[in-house]
């Protein structure tokens, strides 16, 4: 019997285990059957992105979004450097939503980053802009650069959500109360209006312009490219070589559901994978019932209990994994 040949290449399980401790898990598993198993841990542009490129490889002391400083990761190999907005204004940085000041929190260490890797000789710059605790509509950031910098951005945008639409969008969930939403959406209005005069760009007309609280649209105001996270990382990580003669790839998330298939890591690795004739195995965390039966599913909370695929999540996708394998042999 020859040898398995397999292809790790999960999203994060959010809230439990990042998309390199869940491909860890799965390589495991297919050790534990003979197999072989590259790990390609992805990401679909937001929080994660980071970590699919292997992680940060130079810190920096950048302003947080409520003003106080903040270490912050990010990567640089070569002239292409990749930034993870949350790791400097992110709303966990700020505490929460609980802690987080939905008005004030600012972009600037953003920005901050930006101008670091242009001086370090970045030409090519990718931005992951999930997780953000702002509504600047980037505002911060281009307190910082003010001028077109001379690098290609690109901003991973897994949002089509327009810049003026933002605060009422994705307000709340960074604490916003109904009147700062009103507040919020009236100041990008204005920041709208301030960019079109001052840089020439009409950010109304660009999808996904409001990811990042605007912050997407105050970059492209610059002369960014927004861009869909998924291809992108899929294509600077390699995801199509990685899949050339492999017998399986096993992706997987937190949660499957409809939204998993429309530019989110697992429909993506499903398109790709396809195309090249590779099966392809989910292992995630729980499965809706809309989706079950689209792709071979293997989902944590059908066969463990909830503190279990909780508390032990990469200790439950390895042994699913691995049951599965054996069971196929």
């Amino acid at each position: 019997m020859s040898t398995l040949r397999v292809v790790a290449a999960p999203d994060k399980f959010r809230g439990s285990v990042s998309a390199v401790e869940a491909a860890q898990a799965m390589h495991d598993a297919v050790l534990e059957h003979g197999g072989t198993c590259s790990m390609l841990p992805l990401a679909d542009g937001g929080e994660g992105t980071l970590d699919a490129f292997g992680g940060a490889n130079r810190w920096s002391e950048v302003t947080g979004p409520l003003g106080t400083p903040v270490r912050a990761g990010w990567r640089l190999d070569g002239e292409r450097a990749v930034i993870e907005m949350a790791q400097a204004s992110g709303l966990l940085v700020a505490g929460g939503k609980e802690h987080n000041d939905a008005e004030g929190a600012t972009t600037r260490g953003v920005g901050e980053l930006v101008a670091e890797a242009v001086d370090a000789g970045a030409t090519r710059i990718i931005v992951g802009v999930g997780g953000s605790a702002t509504t600047d509509g980037g505002e911060g950031a281009l307190e910082v650069l003010a001028e077109p910098v001379a690098a290609e951005i690109l901003v991973c945008c897994d949002v089509t959500t327009r810049f003026t639409d933002a605060a009422r969008v994705f307000g709340p969930q960074k604490g916003a109360t109904p009147d700062q939403v009103g507040r919020l959406t009236a100041r990008l209005e204005r920041l709208q209006d301030r960019y079109r005069h001052r840089y020439g760009v009409d950010v109304s007309a660009l999808p996904g312009s409001g990811a990042a609280g605007g912050l997407a649209g105050g970059l492209a105001a610059l002369g960014a490219r927004l861009v869909p996270g998924f291809p992108l990382v899929a294509g600077e990580t390699g995801l199509a070589g990685a899949l050339a003669g492999a017998d399986l790839v096993v992706t997987g998330e937190g949660l499957l559901d409809e939204g998993s298939f429309a530019g989110k890591v697992v429909g993506g690795v499903v398109s790709v994978a396809s195309g090249l004739g590779v099966p392809v195995l989910a292992v995630v965390g729980e499965a809706r019932p809309e989706v079950r039966g689209r792709i071979p599913t293997l989902a944590l909370l059908d066969h463990f209990s909830e503190a279990e695929a909780w508390d032990r999540t990469q200790d439950c996708i390895r042994r699913i994994t691995a049951a599965h394998l054996g069971y196929h042999r």
